[in-house]
């Protein structure tokens, strides 16, 4: 039986939700797959060529990965992966990779696995739950690892009075040098500055308040130190307009979220202006936040 698979893009963080807060948007990594007589890999669809054809393909690593760990082996298989989500530019590429070998593995090995423990084999793998919690849930989650490894998350829906919508711009930035310009530690006040923001948005979130924001939107801990690898951002995360709640670095970058009221998507264009007198181009690939996790359907017609 042929079967597809589709699975979120993502953005971590959402400015003062530090390795904590997920969003899962309305790009899609789309997997086909089939029985065959040996490993076959298709690539189309957004930066298909920097995605390997070969067993060296993340998807397919990964579910051998978790195969393995159980002691199995996977069926050869045809597996057409259809891309929407750009690469390198923070929207969760590798975390619905991971999350796209995990459910392919489970599915193909029987594991009856449900939605959590695919999570919880994701976040082993990806080494931190923020963007696959995204990935499996949908909506907005926050999550982290408990003393034994399990993922406590929660889903959150965005109020329908709001919008997100995702900026690009027209280079990428590794997540390995995002993270290194990081600081070893941080200062009480910028800690508790955090904490107080993204209590703030969680409670903004849940109930519409939307007089708390741009103020819950600030943070301290990774765009301060990021500003200086993504040309215009410094003045991105200060644009005020009506309509606009605020903006944010997506994951490590370089993409922007841009957090909105519904009936005011000009606000992107602000972000877009900005970026152009850096002399950089940029495109709003979303304006959606998908509502839903990644999700399994049978597909008897695909060849």
């Amino acid at each position: 039986m042929t079967w597809r698979l589709r699975v979120p893009a993502s953005s971590a963080n959402l400015g003062p939700g530090f390795d904590a807060l997920g969003l899962a948007l309305g790009v899609y990594l789309e997997c086909h797959v089939e029985p065959a007589g040996k490993l076959e890999i298709k690539v189309e669809g957004r930066d298909a060529a920097l995605i390997s054809t070969g067993p060296d393909n993340l998807i397919w690593k990964t579910a051998e990965t978790v195969a393995n760990d159980r002691q199995q082996a996977l069926p050869p298989i045809r597996l057409h992966i259809h891309n929407d989500i750009p690469l390198g530019k923070g929207l969760g590429s590798s975390a619905a990779a991971l999350t796209a070998g995990v459910v392919i593995a489970e599915q193909l090995l029987g594991l009856n696995w449900k939605p959590n423990r695919v999570l919880d084999e994701a976040a082993r793998l990806e080494g931190h739950p923020d963007n696959v919690a995204a990935c499996v849930l949908g909506s907005i989650v926050a999550s982290a690892i408990d003393s034994g490894g399990t993922v406590r998350a929660v889903r959150l829906a965005l109020p329908e009075r709001y919008q997100v919508a995702v900026v690009v711009p027209d280079f990428t930035l590794p997540t390995s040098h995002s993270r290194a310009v990081l600081p070893s530690g941080y200062s009480r006040q910028d800690t508790i500055h955090n904490v107080q923001r993204v209590a703030l948005l969680m409670a903004a979130i849940a109930t519409g308040t939307t007089s708390a924001f741009p103020v819950a939107l600030e943070d301290r801990l990774h765009q301060p130190y990021r500003t200086a690898l993504v040309p215009g951002l410094a003045e991105i995360l200060r644009l005020r307009a009506p309509g606009l709640l605020g903006c944010t670095l997506s994951g490590a970058g370089p993409s922007v979220l841009v957090f909105y009221e519904r009936g005011s998507e000009q606000v992107c264009d602000l972000v877009r202006q900005v970026f152009a007198l850096h002399r950089r181009e940029a495109e709003v690939v979303t304006r959606n936040v998908s509502a839903d996790g990644y999700r399994i359907e049978k597909d008897p017609t695909h060849s």
